[in-house]
């Protein structure tokens, strides 16, 4: 390229950025970078010159013009090139030597670490200054407190089990001259309807405590109610009751402590589970159906398995409040019928004399009883429990 001898607007400015240019490069780099960005500026000028076909403040007016500035732009490049300071590099290395030997130390740090995490090791212990924070004792008087006086054994064999070791179904315990099925109906039903002040014809269990329903009974009608012992007498007998006395388990089989009054389905499932093995599906009445169980067990001194006490605690512990029902006024011993099982006279009415059933009844032409002085029949219905005749 050769300097133009009329100074143009363009060419003052093509060459001025070609000065300026070398001397970026020179204040940067120095010699080196002079020639370097010279070279850079050159060769797009060249290349401009190679495209258009000129470049006229450059006076480059031909495509040959523009090779020969093109041939000129590497000539500088390899010039800076040889130029360059060969010890610029050596910064970048110099800073990998100093810190090699700030590095050095690092052995000496994980040193002192394995003492450090030795001594946390006496600081486990803690845990167990937790684990004692137990639940608080139960309260006294809830059921959950009682539970730990009930007695716990093994479950003894169902042998020699049945129904008539319990004496007379729904004997008249109270001597209040009504049977107990019915007392315990006339206890749990509402809108009764009565066929005299003893014998219930129909009612309404609402709720229901196994199910949570509302269940109209009527006296032999499709809704039949059962009168449940909370503590199933076979369950009582292989926990006790098998050494008891007649007249404790003829108790036992009355005391209005263990009956409710139920949905008989429900209850035909339960058969003689324990709390381990059953319970009411309604939810909601679960805490207080363990805890009668409990009363029931402490008044009789029927014991409970391991796994019985263990859900009694889990149920109740849901409901720590509950309180433990009351014993009653019902005694734990009750004097039996006196005679033989198909003729007895009931100790509570001299009047009212038992049949083997109520075709019997009939036949002996037996006088009308009073009010609440119905004979029973010695045929067990489907609940269980005595027949009355009128």
């Amino acid at each position: 390229m050769s300097v133009p001898g009329g100074w143009r607007p363009a060419a003052w400015i093509g060459w001025g950025g070609l000065g300026l240019t070398a001397l970026l490069g020179a204040a940067s780099s120095g010699v080196s970078g002079l020639f370097t960005l010279s070279a850079c500026y050159v060769f797009v000028v060249a290349v401009v010159a190679l495209v258009r076909g000129r470049v006229p403040w450059a006076r480059l007016r031909t495509r040959a013009a523009g090779g020969a500035a093109l041939g000129v732009a590497i000539a500088l490049g390899a010039v800076g090139g040889a130029t360059a300071d060969p010890q610029g590099a050596l910064p970048a290395a110099a800073p990998s030597a100093t810190a090699s030997p700030t590095s050095a130390p690092a052995p000496t740090t994980p040193a002192p670490t394995p003492t450090l995490r030795a001594t946390p090791s006496p600081t486990p212990p803690p845990p167990p200054t937790t684990a004692p924070s137990a639940p608080a004792p139960a309260a006294r008087g809830t059921a959950l407190a009682a539970v730990d006086r009930l007695t716990v054994k093994g479950r003894a064999p169902k042998t020699g089990y049945s129904r008539e070791a319990f004496g007379q179904p729904w004997f008249d315990t109270d001597r209040n001259g009504c049977d107990t099925r019915n007392d315990i109906l006339r206890r749990d039903l509402t809108h009764r309807e009565m066929k005299n002040w003893c014998k219930v014809l129909a009612g309404t269990r609402a709720p229901d405590p196994y199910t949570g329903a509302t269940i109209r009974f009527v006296l032999g009608g499709a809704s039949e109610i059962d009168v449940d012992h909370v503590v199933p007498l076979s369950d009582a007998w292989q926990k006790g009751a098998a050494r008891w006395s007649a007249g404790k388990r003829l108790a036992f089989a009355n005391d209005p402590l263990a009956l409710l009054a139920v949905d008989a389905g429900t209850n035909r499932s339960k058969g003689d589970g324990d709390a381990a093995t059953w319970l009411p599906p309604y939810k909601q009445f679960r805490c207080q159906y363990v805890a009668r169980q409990v009363a029931v067990k402490l008044k009789y001194g029927v014991w409970v398995t391991a796994a019985e006490r263990d859900a009694m605690v889990r149920v109740l512990s849901t409901c720590p409040t509950t309180r433990l029902p009351g014993p009653g006024r019902a005694p734990t011993v009750a004097a039996p019928p006196k005679g033989d099982a198909a003729t007895q006279q009931a100790p509570t009415s001299p009047s009212s004399t038992y049949y083997a059933n109520c075709d019997a009844v009939r036949a002996a032409g037996a006088a009308p009883l009073r009010a609440g002085q119905p004979g029973y029949s010695r045929k067990l219905d489907r609940d269980g429990d005595g027949v009355a005749c009128e």
